[in-house]
């Protein structure tokens, strides 16, 4: 038997008294959608485990009939399996995200949708001060990309504590 597997991801949203008490999903014209849930099957269940971290890496890895509580060791392995990035057996795998700071608070979780032609000379220029601790930093897309710790564990502290800062020059 084959079937196909559609993820909600980040669909879930609250009703609106504006949209007549329905969520944007639910007022939203979708017609795909409709005929999709119309015709397949659909359902709930419980994906994340009450003392898993809430969040798609964990759903998803559960939907694809993995154990999380022994599969799930961060979105990094996923990150690094998407961009073909090899993570050794003693290797931990982190993702590394894009972010913008603005009087001390974080402003924008992608630095804006930061594009490839702005984020990879960051990537670059920041490569070379991983390796000098010895870990490797790769490129992904936009704001997302994935650092490999060698040997690492999630209580590393395999580089110094510090905040590297990349700012745009002012026009």
């Amino acid at each position: 038997m084959k079937a196909i597997v559609i993820l909600g991801d980040g669909m879930a949203d609250h009703p609106v008294p504006e949209l007549g008490g329905k969520t944007p999903l639910m007022a939203a014209k979708k017609p795909a959608m409709d005929r999709i849930a119309r015709e397949g099957r659909t359902g709930l269940f419980r994906t994340i485990q009450p003392d898993m971290p809430t969040g798609s890496a964990v759903a998803n890895l559960s939907v694809l009939g993995y154990d999380p509580g022994t599969a799930f060791s961060g979105r990094g392995v996923l990150e690094a399996a998407s961009l073909g990035v090899d993570v050794g057996p003693n290797d931990m795998a982190m993702r590394v995200n894009l972010i913008t700071i603005e009087e001390g608070k974080i402003r924008s979780h992608s630095s804006g949708h930061i594009t490839n032609e702005e984020a990879f000379p960051l990537i670059d220029n920041l490569r070379d001060v991983f390796a000098s601790w010895g870990i490797r930093l790769h490129q992904g897309l936009s704001y997302r990309h994935v650092l490999v710790i060698p040997g690492g564990t999630r209580t590393s502290r395999a580089a110094p504590r510090t905040t590297i800062s990349a700012r745009k020059p002012a026009p």
